[in-house]
């Protein structure tokens, strides 16, 4: 049986194999990604951002859980789990510190956890990470959870990955203009204001809130016949093309406001669905794969077809100050290594 037809049969540890050439780039990978990719676009992907310390792994652990046992009788759900986690200085990998925090979930056949490291990436991914995804939907989990390394206001690239995004946040980190800042807020499709136990919850609520009134200023509205300007993070907007983030306080070392949670995350796929922004977010997720391919494959093609004395030769007028840097790629892309 080969790599795909296993992993599709439902076989862990085909699945752990292919996502490691997937990391590493391999021919094997690449092309059994290819095959499988026929079979993507099912499950729900669920970004996790957010400041180190704001408990993301822990709040990723609880809402795993629960889709795992839900309430009233549901069907339980396959999770998945994609942790990018700082790269360690000596082996290269991840340092698996969020696998620590999901011990819970070992022993679930439903769940599946893959730890990665950010091998120097920007943005909070690591840059194998959207094949990661790809294999595990292709594989049969429905939901999907992507958890950023937790490198703050770099994270917005999670965003261009995930139908929805968690911006989790804690009260007293000391300074409520960072929920602005580098676009971290713009990208929140539900924010989670975790350890809601602690004090000054009351304050970083109306901060958030503040916010958003800032960011949707056309959400000063009537709706069903009210001013809903004071409960702008509450408003279902059903018929609404625009979605408003709420948000939602837990605590997620004791399991506090996972269900509220959960229910605002299924909101928002349903807003999506109606809205057709579904789709709308899964050709922009693709278009920004294909490009992000198509320029490393460009780059790759060129750098194959320019000597390595010529490419030297312009870095050396580059030193030099004989070339600015846009002088020195219209040298090599035109052929011109000498002055």
């Amino acid at each position: 049986m080969s790599l795909h037809q296993s992993v599709l049969a439902g076989d862990r540890l085909a699945l752990a194999r292919l996502l490691t050439e997937i990391e590493n780039d391999t021919p094997l990978g690449r092309n059994t990604l290819n095959s499988l990719f026929a079979h993507t676009g099912k499950a729900h992907l669920i970004g996790v951002t957010g400041a180190p310390g704001t408990g993301k792994s822990s709040l990723v652990n609880q809402l795993a859980l629960y889709y795992r046992k839900p309430p009233n009788a549901a069907a339980p759900r396959r999770v998945a789990i994609v942790a990018v986690d700082p790269t360690s200085p000596f082996t290269g990998g991840a340092v698996l510190g969020d696998r620590i925090r999901m011990r819970e979930l070992s022993g679930d056949a439903g769940v599946f956890i893959r730890s990665m490291a950010t091998r120097g990436s920007l943005g909070g991914l690591a840059a194998a990470t959207a094949g990661v995804v790809q294999a595990l939907d292709a594989a049969g989990f429905e939901v999907i959870f992507i958890e950023t390394v937790g490198s703050g206001q770099a994270e917005v690239e999670i965003a261009k990955l995930a139908h929805s995004t968690l911006v989790v946040d804690v009260p007293g980190l000391g300074d409520d203009v960072q929920a602005i800042k580098a676009g971290i807020l713009e990208i929140a499709d539900v924010l989670v204001l975790n350890k809601a136990d602690r004090p000054g919850v009351e304050a970083a609520e109306r901060a958030l809130l503040g916010m958003l009134k800032l960011g949707h200023p056309t959400k000063r509205l009537i709706h069903h016949g009210q001013l809903m300007e004071d409960k702008l993070a509450d408003v279902e907007l059903a018929g609404l093309a625009e979605w408003v983030p709420p948000i939602r306080r837990t605590v997620a070392t004791e399991g506090k406001g996972i269900p509220e949670l959960a229910e605002a995350i299924q909101g928002h796929k349903l807003h999506l669905e109606k809205t057709g922004n579904w789709q709308r977010r899964d050709r922009a997720r693709l278009q920004t794969e294909l490009e992000d391919l198509l320029r490393s494959q460009l780059v790759a093609q060129w750098r194959r077809q320019v000597s390595e004395q010529a490419y030297q030769t312009v870095l050396d007028e580059l030193l030099q100050r004989k070339l600015s840097p846009r002088q020195a790629v219209d040298a090599l892309l035109n052929g011109r290594t000498a002055r």
